[in-house]
């Protein structure tokens, strides 16, 4: 299944860029790809998955080929959950899946619990439906803070955007990103950099910086409450080396994951959950072949499968 077209949405602050596979008539299925990534995220996952739907990769706003946020405004979680809802809207979708990889998936399962009844199925690969911090009473002045300061110091420094030859920007993309391989690497870059005279410059808003000073996190209660406000279907791709908690340190501590899924299992009839060993968030562009369970989620397979 080959790319269609390239696509630029209107929004009041520029344009959301978007790819999409597949005819239009067919049932829509959203890709939202992770932090500091982009759409090319999905080029080489998509030619593994089901033909009879429409597939549609968008760049969120400060990454890829999307425009930037206006100047002041900062990166708050439920932005980029607003701006899923504008390219439904965009589409004139009523009812749509997600696949979410990552903070992709974090997007899209917050989405899923805000517009239930717009949401078929919800995909998850290497993610969680929301984020949950049991500390988060303690814990969210601090991350409200930090995103404020850290915005802030970005503006202030005003400092222009390096320039690096082709091989500089792939060798430091690489190092900072051991689970990618050259040819990801050049893939992610091929979105993710505008060429200029002296080399290469990255395209995403310096104004992104650590996850979690963007993310909203939620308490217990709020996380049950939201995750049992969930109509779709869901299924969870885990890579047994990914990340549990977008805190590293806490990794080991999978709590907040496995009393996620404990409340997806006892609320939704359709629920199931694998784990691959997979290089964490490189594995739908370093190894698209592992998702085989997504052959089935257009399919009666994830619709009569639940996994407890």
């Amino acid at each position: 299944m080959g790319l269609l077209s390239e696509l630029k949405l209107a929004v009041p602050w520029g344009h959301i860029a978007v790819k999409v596979w597949g005819l239009q008539k067919n049932p829509p299925v959203l890709c939202l790809h992770g932090w500091l990534d982009n759409a090319n995220s999905f080029d080489k996952l998509i030619p593994f998955l089901p033909k009879d739907f429409c597939y549609v990769a968008m760049d969120f706003g400060g990454h890829g080929l999307s425009t930037h946020y206006s100047p002041g405004l900062p990166y708050y979680h439920h932005n980029f959950v607003s701006e899923v809802r504008r390219v439904v809207s965009a589409f004139k979708w009523t009812r749509l899946s997600l696949l979410g990889h990552s903070f992709g998936g974090v997007v899209g399962g917050l989405f899923a619990c805000m517009f239930p009844e717009m949401v078929d199925k919800l995909i998850l690969l290497d993610s969680t439906p929301l984020l949950m911090d049991l500390n988060e009473v303690e814990n969210i002045m601090t991350y409200r803070r930090k995103n404020i300061e850290q915005t802030l110091k970005v503006e202030d420094s005003q400092k222009p955007p390096g320039i690096f030859s082709p091989e500089e920007m792939l060798h430091e993309l690489l190092t900072k990103n051991s689970h990618l391989n050259e040819d990801c690497g050049e893939l992610l870059l091929q979105r993710g950099t505008t060429k200029v005279a002296e080399g290469l410059v990255l395209n995403r808003d310096q104004r992104l910086s650590w996850p979690q000073y963007s993310f909203d996190f939620m308490g217990k209660e709020l996380t049950m409450h939201s995750l049992r406000r969930l109509q779709a279907s869901v299924l969870i791709i885990k890579a047994l080396d990914g990340y549990y908690d977008v805190r590293r340190e806490n990794d080991l501590n999978k709590a907040s994951f496995l009393l996620m899924l404990d409340i997806l299992r006892s609320t939704l009839k359709e629920v199931s959950c694998v784990a691959r060993k997979l290089m964490g968030w490189g594995c739908i562009c370093s190894e698209p072949h592992f998702i085989q369970p997504l052959n089935s989620f257009g399919s009666p397979g994830l619709a009569h499968s639940r996994s407890k």
